[in-house]
């Protein structure tokens, strides 16, 4: 029975994929290990092998060649262009969920990643979106990965009801949960959580002008402007 809450919908159909609805759960593995060794620059069967959180035989490969998903030249695997745009989706979806129970979930590490996979393989494009829309768009995993673009994010969606936005989207006086801060530069990221600012941390935008200001736990903070724009919260609505 498909959860609701937030707007978000996960659900064991995917009858609505388009390409990767041929895929079962162990080929989109195989899938994003050829992708995640391609990133590396590695095309080998051993470097996919070493990515891949499953094992796999010849026989599966086979079945992506048949299915017109990749091209096997020798030892080398190469996406096919309907392969590799499966991929991307496959990818995408995989690392949203990594942001999701990290930074909602609060789930680290090895947790992390069994549920984030759990998760990847239940999403539909138009669930996929809305969790998206809801993060704010993120550009990288916690891993620091890059996070494919989706439809959402060149349209700029915010049809999300409690959606994530960047600090400097918040209004004077207005109170935000932290969610996730995207890594400027690490000494950056070091020196926000070393005051305390970081996720699950609730502020208030106290002024944009001249300096932009917020409040917590007793602390009041200049930050600039391009930090801010980093930080990424979820508004909290106030009653009446």
């Amino acid at each position: 029975m498909p959860h609701t809450g937030n707007h978000i919908h996960l659900t064991g159909q995917t009858g609505n994929r388009k390409e990767t609805n041929m895929l079962h759960e162990k080929l989109e593995e195989i899938m994003e290990a050829i992708w995640c060794a391609a990133e590396q620059e590695e095309t080998s069967i051993d470097s996919i092998r070493k990515n891949c959180s499953v094992d796999f035989t010849e026989n599966d490969l086979t079945d992506l060649e048949n299915l017109g998903m990749i091209i096997i030249n020798k030892d080398n695997i190469l996406f096919s262009k309907n392969g590799n745009a499966s991929a991307q989706e496959i990818i995408r979806r995989h690392r949203l969920a990594e942001v999701l129970v990290s930074s909602i979930l609060k789930l680290k590490d090895a947790a992390m990643e069994e549920v984030a996979c759990k998760v990847e393989h239940s999403l539909v494009p138009e669930v996929e979106d809305s969790i998206c829309t809801l993060l704010g768009h993120p550009e990288l995993c916690p891993d620091g990965k890059p996070i494919p673009k989706g439809r959402c994010c060149k349209r700029n969606l915010r049809e999300v009801s409690n959606v994530v936005v960047s600090l400097t989207d918040i209004k004077p006086g207005k109170k935000g949960k932290i969610t996730y801060i995207k890594p400027g530069s690490h000494s950056n990221m070091h020196q926000l959580l070393s005051i305390g600012l970081q996720p699950g941390i609730i502020v208030t935008v106290h002024r944009k002008s001249p300096a932009f200001c917020i409040k917590f736990e007793n602390t009041e903070l200049a930050l600039d402007q391009e930090i801010a724009k980093n930080i990424f919260v979820w508004e909290i609505k106030e009653d009446g």
